[in-house]
Formats: C-alpha cells, sequence, structure tokens
C-alpha cells in the first residue's frame, strides 16, 4: 500500500487535480489580466507582475500539492485500515497497522513524496501563469494559451515523477 498509494499514485493524481483545477484558472485569469490591460498598468505603476502575480500562485500552488498530497495518503491509509477491519482480511489493531506502515516507509520515500508534489506544482503552476500571461491581444488567445499550459504542465508533471523515481528508486 506504501509502494503504490504514498510514493505513486497519490502525488499523480493530486497533481492532475491541482493542473486542471487551479491551473486552468490561474492561465484564463492572468490571461484576461493581460487582455484588460491590468498588467500593463501594473507595470506602468513600477510593480513587476512576476513578483506581483506569478509568485504568489507559484508558491500557493507548490504548498497547496503538497498538503494535499499529504491528506491524500492519510485518508488512503485510514480508509485502507477501515476497509480491512470491517471486511475481516486486516488487523484490527490500529497500533499494529500504524507500526507496519511507518516501518515500510523509508527516509528516501519521504523525499520522494515531498520532491513529486512540490517540484510539479512549481513547474505546473509557473507553466499556467506564463501560458496566462503570453495572450495576445485577443480575447480568443486565452483558451488556446490555457489549454497549452495545461497540457505542458501534465507532461511535466509525468516527467518530474518519472525522473524523480527514476532518481530515488534506483
Amino acid at each position: 500500500m506504501v509502494a503504490v498509494v504514498a510514493r505513486e499514485l497519490s502525488p499523480v493524481l493530486i497533481g492532475i487535480v491541482v493542473i486542471v483545477r487551479s491551473g486552468s484558472a490561474m492561465a484564463t485569469e492572468l490571461g484576461i489580466m493581460k487582455i484588460g490591460g491590468r498588467v500593463h498598468v501594473l507595470e506602468a505603476q513600477g510593480i513587476s507582475p512576476f513578483i506581483y502575480l506569478v509568485m504568489p500562485r507559484v508558491l500557493a500552488a507548490a504548498v497547496s500539492t503538497f498538503c494535499l498530497t499529504i491528506i491524500f495518503i492519510l485518508v488512503a491509509f485510514v480508509s485502507g485500515y477501515l476497509f480491512g477491519a470491517t471486511v475481516g482480511t486486516g488487523s484490527r489493531d490500529l497500533p499494529l497497522f500504524a507500526d507496519t506502515v511507518s516501518r515500510a516507509v523509508r527516509p528516501k520515500d519521504v523525499l520522494a513524496i515531498l520532491s513529486k508534489s512540490i517540484l510539479p506544482g512549481l513547474y505546473a503552476s509557473a507553466s499556467c501563469c506564463i501560458g496566462g500571461l503570453s495572450v495576445g491581444g485577443s480575447l480568443t488567445e486565452v483558451p488556446q494559451a490555457t489549454q497549452r499550459a495545461l497540457v505542458r504542465s501534465v507532461a511535466g508533471l509525468f516527467v518530474i515523477s518519472t525522473v524523480v523515481s527514476f532518481l530515488t528508486y534506483l
């Protein structure tokens, strides 16, 4: 359960959820802001759009991706325990279950979970923000830019996850 849920499944599923839900919102919002001239107004006031618009979104996406991954893992473990105890296939002893899970998690697993949740969150949110800010002058470019950003983000998620897995477990 630790190998599948914690190491591989949870970071990828949470990454996809964050990309589809928040990445599309970031790209669309920043694209509309760019077309509406709000980005130009910030630049005219001497405020860096990167610092003011992009950095908070990127950091928030990385933190929320990590937190959601941890919550997903905890819920998966608790529901696995409850299902096993209810069906009768697992031990009903909660301390034994917790001890077994804690022994199955190694330090490199913690590092992999940390890397597989934070790095794709950083990459995906930065990619979506850049995609939104790359919109030209037409409103019809926003959906196209959003779609390109989401495709880049999902591809980056799988590449980062694969590279981290290879570096950690091989």
